[in-house]
């Protein structure tokens, strides 16, 4: 902390210019101009590459479809430190510098500035993300931790998706792809542009077979885990005059996401249980500039979403009776043991003969969250400029499985980043966010310090110091987790109607149970030194930057959420130091872009013994509790790719993704991607056909022996017209 804080500390007594700039309007973040890249997410101020106080990688969503770029959560493959896998019946998850595996709350995730990922768990569905790729004109992702700009859940860093603005798109464009493993992706929109209003209604319709088998027993099976996601969205905006406008968005999501009974379910389950989504949204922006110099916005949105997840178990006669059994735990039996004595034994769950019971369970769950934030934004001149805000967030959770029931959660949160240039050669950034959270009842406050130093306007080098904390989402600490058995046959065993089987009842090791215990907040201390630099070259333009990160992570929560184990705990302590490279060189028919990630983690058990049924210490335990912090991590990672335009409107790309030595399982990823378009031009319309092929280069899954394709070269065919 030491000697970041003091080289960020030079010139804060500096007098101050008193030039004024003329602001960009808040609602414009497109079309940049400037000779250096722009980015607004790192401090939500627009600030160039050269006085941004942390290295933040911007993705063009031009680049996203030259690419062939099939799925959103594909995209942060190009991003330098983040891995993409899948765990479960095919849930992509997303990660920068891992320390997750299922639930991805460490990254704050924003679509247009509201927040896109489910309160139950923090966690982010990117299957059913309300976005279109044909939508996206740019991705922001700011590289490490933003909590003093977005607050708890920008832990490692904040990922903004910013889509097009509805002028843009007027007239009417159409999109169909169809490829391997039952791809199917259908996108149409229709809007207008005028003096007064701006509009735009899109639709989407994604399918997917997911991948092709399991591994069951040694042996191949069929994996059901695909999914059917519909999506319709609305854009409008109304502009009172050159300083004032509001905007409305909407969108309804409906479908279904198939889930494989041998990955999914805490009971023995008769069917697959496929969820029904069924999720909306609705966001409100007024923006309003008062003067060249200070301009503002107020943000309100609901985010409701519901999923819908009934499915029929059986018990067999063993665990029916241990369920009758008023003494002890419920799904456990007592045995003598002449060697080992005493001592808990599972109920089998079914066993062979004997008359089974069957019901059916509920797992639905729905989250409604309430956002509302306004920002202030202060250009005292061209080199003093400040934004300062605050933000309130409601989550009502209804799930009679997570919680018995409802809960709620309570955010509240001012945010300030105060920007200021002594020097022409010298940025300084000092932010902070303070917020409270109703999960721990406590209130946190995230700095961040950083000084850069601008060499002839092209060149910076910047010192980064920033802390941010993440506390326990309501799921984590307050869960009343259990399934209800409903409809329950045959009649001998009806005493069991309405019977709640809970965490108490089938922990398989009692002993271990965390249930209950309340967690604290993860911390974490990041250090950054990196560089952003523009090189002219004769007949190209070369932009490089590379960043230096240690991070000190203490009190991470790690554990196993399952009915029959529920060990989570601020159990580990993490420490990360690596380096991130990403370059892109630009000719006038040709553009390349690299990307490498180097990371090396270590990790300590800090939490109480962890003993075994007999009260030893269990080492074992201790090592797992530290891996599941490991299972997304890689040692070695990047990307390439290659955009190049022929004559006669051709246009070829190519791609490669590669991820090394993921720390836990040192499995591998590494795929190429090869495209190749022809636009037919004409005055009354524009169309596009392509074909894409994915070609794995490995043969064996990275990360689950059961994520299996049959075929390493996949193909996909594209089709669209534009009126």
């Amino acid at each position: 902390m030491g000697w970041s804080i003091l080289i960020s500390g030079v010139g804060v007594t500096v007098p101050i210019s008193a030039a004024a700039e003329q602001p960009p309007f808040a609602g414009e973040l497109h079309g940049f101009d400037n000779e250096i890249p722009q980015v607004l997410t790192t401090t939500r101020l627009r600030q160039p590459k050269t006085r941004v106080p942390g290295s933040t990688t911007v993705i063009e969503g031009e680049q996203i479809r030259n690419l062939g770029i099939m799925n959103l959560y594909e995209v942060f493959r190009l991003v330098p430190g983040m891995t993409v896998n899948f765990v479960g019946s095919h849930q992509p998850v997303a990660t920068y510098h891992g320390t997750v595996h299922y639930e991805q709350r460490r990254m704050q995730v924003l679509i247009d500035g509201r927040t896109a990922h489910r309160a139950t768990l923090s966690d982010m569905d990117w299957e059913t993300m309300p976005v279109p790729l044909e939508l996206i004109e740019r991705i922001e992702v700011a590289r490490g931790p933003n909590s003093a700009a977005y607050g708890i859940n920008a832990f490692l860093g904040t990922i903004n998706i910013i889509t097009r603005d509805p002028a843009d798109t007027a007239g009417v464009e159409t999109r169909v792809a169809r490829g391997s493993r039952n791809h199917i992706r259908t996108f149409a929109s229709v809007g207008g542009a005028g003096n007064a209003v701006d509009w735009r209604l899109s639709f989407e319709k994604r399918k997917f077979g997911g991948f092709d088998y399991q591994v069951d027993s040694g042996e191949k099976a069929s994996f059901n885990d695909g999914h059917n996601i519909h999506a319709f969205g609305y854009d409008w905006r109304f502009k009172f005059n050159r300083n004032t406008n509001i905007e409305v968005k909407a969108g309804v999501t409906d479908g279904v996401k198939q889930q494989d009974k041998g990955k999914s379910g805490e009971l023995e389950l008769l069917e697959h249980p496929n969820i029904d989504v069924r999720d909306y949204y609705i966001q409100s922006q007024f923006n309003h500039s008062t003067s060249e110099h200070h301009f503002f916005h107020i943000l309100a949105s609901v985010s409701n979403f519901k999923r819908r997840n009934r499915y029929d178990i059986e018990l067999g006669e063993s665990a029916i009776n241990c369920l009758r059994n008023p003494n002890g735990p419920s799904l456990y039996f007592r045995t003598e043991d002449p060697k080992n004595g005493s001592r808990l034994e599972p109920c089998q769950v079914p066993v062979p003969g004997g008359t089974p019971l069957r019901a059916s369970v509920n797992e639905d769950y729905e989250d409604t969250r309430l956002e509302l934030e306004i920002q202030d934004t202060l250009l005292f001149n061209e080199d003093l400029k400040l934004v300062s805000g605050a933000g309130f967030r409601k989550n009502v959770l209804r799930s009679e499985t997570y919680f018995n029931g409802r809960e709620h959660s309570y955010q509240s949160r001012y945010f300030g980043n105060l920007e200021y240039t002594p020097w022409s050669w010298m940025t300084v950034n000092v932010g902070g966010n303070w917020e409270h959270s109703s999960t721990t009842g406590e209130g946190y406050f995230s700095p961040r310090v950083a000084t850069n130093f601008v060499f002839d306007n092209h060149h910076a080098i910047r010192v980064v110091f920033s802390q941010a904390v993440r506390t326990p989402d309501t799921f984590e600490q307050s869960p009343d987790t259990g399934f209800t058995l409903r409809h329950v046959t045959p009649a001998i065993y009806s005493d069991l109607e309405g019977r709640r089987i809970t965490v108490f009842d089938a922990a398989q090791e009692p002993h271990a149970l965390t249930l209950g215990r309340d967690l604290e907040e993860e911390r974490i201390t990041s250090h950054e030194i990196s560089y952003f630099g523009q090189f002219r070259l004769p007949s190209a333009l070369l932009s490089l930057e590379v960043r230096a990160f240690k991070d000190q992570m203490r009190d991470m929560t790690s554990g196993v959420i399952q009915l029959a184990k529920w060990t989570l705990g601020n159990n580990v302590d993490v420490d990360q130091q690596g380096f991130e490279v990403e370059a892109t060189l630009d000719y006038p028919n040709t553009a390349l872009r690299a990307t490498y990630a180097y990371l090396d983690q270590d990790s300590r058990y800090i939490g109480p013994p962890i003993l075994d049924a007999d009260g030893k210490v269990n080492a074992q335990q201790h090592e797992y509790q530290k891996g599941l912090l490991s299972r997304m991590s890689t040692r070695h990672s990047g990307s390439f790719s290659i955009v190049q335009e022929f004559p006669f409107d051709l246009k070829a790309s190519s791609a490669f993704y590669w991820a090394d030595e993921f720390l836990r399982t040192e499995n591998q990823f590494e795929r190429v991607d090869v495209r190749l378009a022809k636009q037919f031009v004409r005055t009354d319309y524009t169309a596009e056909i392509a074909v894409t092929m994915q070609h794995y280069l490995n043969r064996e899954p990275e990360l689950s022996s059961d994520n299996n394709i049959e075929d390493h070269n996949q193909f996909f065919m594209e089709a669209g017209v534009r009126f």
